[in-house]
Protein backbone atom coordinates (compact mmCIF):
# COMPACT_ATOMS: atom_id res chain seq x y z
CA UNK A 1 0.00 0.00 0.00
CA UNK A 2 1.16 3.53 -0.69
CA UNK A 3 2.65 5.92 1.85
CA UNK A 4 1.81 9.61 2.15
CA UNK A 5 4.63 11.67 0.73
CA UNK A 6 3.36 15.21 1.20
CA UNK A 7 0.65 17.45 2.59
CA UNK A 8 -1.42 17.13 -0.57
CA UNK A 9 -1.87 13.42 0.14
CA UNK A 10 -2.60 13.87 3.84
CA UNK A 11 -5.95 12.81 5.24
CA UNK A 12 -7.50 13.29 8.65
CA UNK A 13 -8.63 10.29 10.70
CA UNK A 14 -11.02 11.24 13.50
CA UNK A 15 -11.78 8.44 15.96
CA UNK A 16 -14.33 7.98 18.70
CA UNK A 17 -13.05 6.21 21.83
CA UNK A 18 -15.40 3.70 23.49
CA UNK A 19 -16.54 1.03 21.06
CA UNK A 20 -13.98 2.09 18.45
CA UNK A 21 -10.61 2.15 20.22
CA UNK A 22 -11.97 -0.26 22.80
CA UNK A 23 -14.08 -3.35 22.43
CA UNK A 24 -17.82 -2.90 22.86
CA UNK A 25 -18.18 -2.59 26.65
CA UNK A 26 -21.67 -4.09 27.17
CA UNK A 27 -20.58 -7.63 28.10
CA UNK A 28 -17.92 -6.38 30.51
CA UNK A 29 -20.40 -4.06 32.17
CA UNK A 30 -22.91 -6.87 32.57
CA UNK A 31 -20.27 -9.07 34.21
CA UNK A 32 -19.22 -6.22 36.47
CA UNK A 33 -22.84 -5.72 37.59
CA UNK A 34 -23.08 -9.38 38.57
CA UNK A 35 -19.80 -9.11 40.51
CA UNK A 36 -21.31 -6.19 42.45
CA UNK A 37 -24.46 -8.12 43.31
CA UNK A 38 -26.57 -6.24 40.76
CA UNK A 39 -28.81 -7.39 37.93
CA UNK A 40 -26.75 -7.73 34.72
CA UNK A 41 -28.43 -4.80 32.99
CA UNK A 42 -28.23 -2.39 35.92
CA UNK A 43 -25.36 -0.27 34.57
CA UNK A 44 -26.99 0.35 31.22
CA UNK A 45 -30.41 0.82 32.79
CA UNK A 46 -29.26 3.51 35.22
CA UNK A 47 -27.13 5.41 32.69
CA UNK A 48 -29.56 5.24 29.76
CA UNK A 49 -33.04 4.86 31.19
CA UNK A 50 -33.17 6.36 34.69
CA UNK A 51 -33.98 10.11 34.45
CA UNK A 52 -31.52 11.10 37.17
CA UNK A 53 -28.92 8.70 35.83
CA UNK A 54 -29.21 10.19 32.38
CA UNK A 55 -29.01 13.74 33.81
CA UNK A 56 -25.84 12.91 35.73
CA UNK A 57 -24.18 11.29 32.73
CA UNK A 58 -25.04 14.19 30.42
CA UNK A 59 -23.61 16.62 32.97
CA UNK A 60 -20.44 14.53 33.21
CA UNK A 61 -20.02 14.44 29.43
CA UNK A 62 -19.88 18.23 29.12
CA UNK A 63 -17.94 18.94 32.29
CA UNK A 64 -20.74 20.36 34.42
CA UNK A 65 -19.81 17.82 37.10
CA UNK A 66 -16.63 15.82 37.66
CA UNK A 67 -16.22 12.07 37.79
CA UNK A 68 -16.07 11.98 41.61
CA UNK A 69 -19.46 13.69 41.89
CA UNK A 70 -20.83 11.41 39.20
CA UNK A 71 -19.52 8.36 41.08
CA UNK A 72 -21.34 9.42 44.23
CA UNK A 73 -24.66 10.14 42.52
CA UNK A 74 -24.68 7.08 40.28
CA UNK A 75 -23.67 4.68 43.06
CA UNK A 76 -26.78 5.75 45.00
CA UNK A 77 -28.95 4.98 41.98
CA UNK A 78 -27.37 1.56 41.47
CA UNK A 79 -27.96 0.47 45.05
CA UNK A 80 -27.23 1.31 48.67
CA UNK A 81 -24.49 -1.33 48.86
CA UNK A 82 -22.56 -0.04 45.82
CA UNK A 83 -19.28 1.65 46.79
CA UNK A 84 -18.91 5.00 44.99
CA UNK A 85 -15.10 5.03 45.21
CA UNK A 86 -13.72 4.93 41.65
CA UNK A 87 -17.04 3.58 40.40
CA UNK A 88 -16.34 4.49 36.78
CA UNK A 89 -12.88 2.96 36.91
CA UNK A 90 -14.11 -0.30 38.40
CA UNK A 91 -16.82 -0.69 35.76
CA UNK A 92 -14.42 0.04 32.87
CA UNK A 93 -11.26 -1.64 34.16
CA UNK A 94 -11.71 -4.88 32.17
CA UNK A 95 -12.86 -3.37 28.87
CA UNK A 96 -10.08 -4.33 26.41
CA UNK A 97 -8.43 -2.13 23.84
CA UNK A 98 -9.35 -2.69 20.17
CA UNK A 99 -5.91 -3.89 19.12
CA UNK A 100 -6.41 -3.90 15.34
CA UNK A 101 -7.99 -0.43 15.34
CA UNK A 102 -5.06 0.88 17.36
CA UNK A 103 -2.66 -0.75 14.89
CA UNK A 104 -4.55 0.91 12.03
CA UNK A 105 -4.31 4.29 13.77
CA UNK A 106 -0.57 3.85 14.26
CA UNK A 107 -0.10 2.93 10.61
CA UNK A 108 -2.13 5.95 9.50
CA UNK A 109 -0.08 8.33 11.58
CA UNK A 110 3.19 6.76 10.45
CA UNK A 111 2.07 7.33 6.85
CA UNK A 112 1.67 11.05 7.55
CA UNK A 113 -2.07 11.30 8.11
CA UNK A 114 -3.39 13.54 10.90
CA UNK A 115 -5.17 11.78 13.78
CA UNK A 116 -7.81 13.27 16.07
CA UNK A 117 -9.53 11.77 19.09
CA UNK A 118 -13.14 12.99 19.29
CA UNK A 119 -14.65 11.58 22.45
CA UNK A 120 -17.72 12.11 24.56
CA UNK A 121 -15.97 11.93 27.90
CA UNK A 122 -16.94 9.87 30.92
CA UNK A 123 -14.54 11.73 33.19
CA UNK A 124 -10.79 12.03 33.60
CA UNK A 125 -10.23 11.86 37.35
CA UNK A 126 -9.75 9.65 39.28
CA UNK A 127 -10.09 7.22 36.35
CA UNK A 128 -8.67 8.34 33.01
CA UNK A 129 -9.88 5.86 30.37
CA UNK A 130 -7.49 7.12 27.69
CA UNK A 131 -4.47 6.56 29.92
CA UNK A 132 -5.86 3.23 31.07
CA UNK A 133 -5.67 1.69 27.59
CA UNK A 134 -2.64 3.73 26.56
CA UNK A 135 -4.01 5.44 23.43
CA UNK A 136 -3.57 9.16 24.20
CA UNK A 137 -0.24 9.55 22.45
CA UNK A 138 -1.55 8.05 19.21
CA UNK A 139 -3.17 11.38 18.34
CA UNK A 140 -2.13 14.78 17.00
CA UNK A 141 -5.36 16.35 18.27
CA UNK A 142 -7.54 15.58 21.29
CA UNK A 143 -11.11 16.89 21.56
CA UNK A 144 -12.75 15.62 24.76
CA UNK A 145 -16.30 16.73 25.48
CA UNK A 146 -15.72 17.32 29.19
CA UNK A 147 -13.05 19.88 28.34
CA UNK A 148 -14.70 21.71 25.46
CA UNK A 149 -18.21 21.83 26.95
CA UNK A 150 -19.71 20.28 23.82
CA UNK A 151 -20.69 16.70 23.05
CA UNK A 152 -21.54 14.69 19.97
CA UNK A 153 -23.82 14.97 18.07
CA UNK A 154 -23.60 18.77 18.44
CA UNK A 155 -22.22 19.93 15.04
CA UNK A 156 -19.99 22.46 16.80
CA UNK A 157 -17.72 19.77 18.23
CA UNK A 158 -17.05 18.36 14.76
CA UNK A 159 -16.28 21.84 13.45
CA UNK A 160 -13.88 22.30 16.34
CA UNK A 161 -12.13 19.02 15.56
CA UNK A 162 -11.79 19.99 11.89
CA UNK A 163 -10.23 23.32 12.81
CA UNK A 164 -7.65 21.63 14.97
CA UNK A 165 -6.82 18.71 12.70
CA UNK A 166 -6.18 21.22 9.88
CA UNK A 167 -7.31 18.95 7.05
CA UNK A 168 -10.29 19.81 4.79
CA UNK A 169 -13.52 18.05 5.72
CA UNK A 170 -13.69 16.21 2.40
CA UNK A 171 -10.32 14.61 3.17
CA UNK A 172 -11.30 13.48 6.67
CA UNK A 173 -12.80 10.21 7.90
CA UNK A 174 -14.78 9.95 11.13
CA UNK A 175 -15.38 6.63 12.90
CA UNK A 176 -17.99 6.11 15.63
CA UNK A 177 -19.92 3.14 16.97
CA UNK A 178 -23.06 5.22 17.58
CA UNK A 179 -25.06 5.86 14.40
CA UNK A 180 -26.58 9.06 15.85
CA UNK A 181 -23.14 10.67 15.85
CA UNK A 182 -22.47 10.20 12.14
CA UNK A 183 -24.91 12.53 10.30
CA UNK A 184 -23.47 15.81 11.69
CA UNK A 185 -20.02 14.79 10.44
CA UNK A 186 -21.40 13.75 7.06
CA UNK A 187 -23.19 17.08 6.86
CA UNK A 188 -19.83 18.83 7.01
CA UNK A 189 -18.47 16.71 4.16
CA UNK A 190 -16.58 14.20 6.31
CA UNK A 191 -16.60 10.55 5.20
CA UNK A 192 -18.13 8.44 8.00
CA UNK A 193 -17.63 4.85 9.07
CA UNK A 194 -20.09 3.15 11.43
CA UNK A 195 -17.97 0.82 13.57
CA UNK A 196 -20.20 -2.12 14.43
CA UNK A 197 -17.41 -4.70 13.99
CA UNK A 198 -13.72 -4.00 14.49
CA UNK A 199 -12.38 -6.08 11.61
CA UNK A 200 -14.92 -4.68 9.16
CA UNK A 201 -14.23 -1.09 10.19
CA UNK A 202 -10.45 -1.61 9.99
CA UNK A 203 -10.76 -3.10 6.50
CA UNK A 204 -12.82 -0.12 5.34
CA UNK A 205 -10.30 2.32 6.77
CA UNK A 206 -7.39 0.49 5.15
CA UNK A 207 -9.06 1.05 1.80
CA UNK A 208 -9.85 4.70 2.49
CA UNK A 209 -6.43 5.64 3.86
CA UNK A 210 -4.15 3.38 1.83
CA UNK A 211 -2.48 1.84 4.89
CA UNK A 212 -2.47 -1.60 6.48
CA UNK A 213 -3.04 -2.40 10.14
CA UNK A 214 0.00 -4.22 11.50
CA UNK A 215 -0.56 -7.87 12.35
CA UNK A 216 -0.70 -7.70 16.15
CA UNK A 217 -1.33 -11.37 16.90
CA UNK A 218 0.64 -12.18 20.02
CA UNK A 219 2.05 -8.64 20.24
CA UNK A 220 0.45 -6.03 22.53
CA UNK A 221 -0.90 -3.16 20.47
CA UNK A 222 -0.52 -0.75 23.37
CA UNK A 223 1.06 -0.82 26.78
CA UNK A 224 -1.35 -1.94 29.49
CA UNK A 225 -0.80 1.19 31.57
CA UNK A 226 -0.26 4.92 30.96
CA UNK A 227 2.90 5.92 29.12
CA UNK A 228 5.69 7.61 31.06
CA UNK A 229 4.93 10.88 29.28
CA UNK A 230 1.26 10.86 30.24
CA UNK A 231 -0.33 14.29 30.06
CA UNK A 232 -2.76 15.42 32.69
CA UNK A 233 -5.63 17.91 32.75
CA UNK A 234 -5.23 21.61 33.19
CA UNK A 235 -7.65 24.52 32.91
CA UNK A 236 -8.12 25.45 29.23
CA UNK A 237 -7.11 28.59 27.42
CA UNK A 238 -8.84 29.94 24.29
CA UNK A 239 -8.69 27.76 21.19
CA UNK A 240 -6.94 30.48 19.20
CA UNK A 241 -3.84 29.76 21.30
CA UNK A 242 -3.72 26.36 19.66
CA UNK A 243 -3.74 27.73 16.14
CA UNK A 244 -7.24 26.38 15.60
CA UNK A 245 -10.59 28.09 15.36
CA UNK A 246 -13.70 27.79 17.47
CA UNK A 247 -16.62 25.67 16.34
CA UNK A 248 -20.16 26.79 15.66
CA UNK A 249 -22.72 28.01 18.14
CA UNK A 250 -23.42 25.82 21.15
CA UNK A 251 -26.69 25.80 23.07
CA UNK A 252 -24.77 25.47 26.34
CA UNK A 253 -21.59 27.54 26.05
CA UNK A 254 -19.07 28.73 23.50
CA UNK A 255 -16.44 26.14 22.65
CA UNK A 256 -13.84 28.91 22.91
CA UNK A 257 -14.51 29.14 26.64
CA UNK A 258 -13.57 25.51 27.26
CA UNK A 259 -10.79 24.60 24.84
CA UNK A 260 -7.04 24.78 25.12
CA UNK A 261 -3.95 23.88 27.03
CA UNK A 262 -2.49 25.18 30.25
CA UNK A 263 0.41 24.06 32.43
CA UNK A 264 -0.68 22.12 35.48
CA UNK A 265 1.02 21.97 38.84
CA UNK A 266 3.27 19.19 37.60
CA UNK A 267 4.21 21.11 34.49
CA UNK A 268 2.36 18.89 32.02
CA UNK A 269 -0.44 19.72 29.60
CA UNK A 270 -3.48 18.00 28.23
CA UNK A 271 -6.91 18.04 26.61
CA UNK A 272 -7.92 19.61 23.35
CA UNK A 273 -4.56 19.93 21.65
CA UNK A 274 -2.95 20.21 18.26
CA UNK A 275 0.61 18.98 17.98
Amino acid sequence: MRHVTGKADRRGLILDFAGVLTAAPADVHRAWCVSEGLAPGSWRGVLNDHPEGRRLYTALEIGEIGQREWNQGTARLLGEHVDPVNLMGRAWAEVPVAARMVALARAARAAGHRLALLSNSFGLDPFNPYEHVGIWDLFDVHVVSEVVGLAKPDPAIYQLALGLVDVPAERCVFVDDQAINLPPAAGLGITTVHATDEDTAVAELEGLLGVAATDVRGVPAVRPGPPETTKRPGRPKPVEALGGRPGGDSPARSSVDRVGLEPTTNGLKVHCSAN
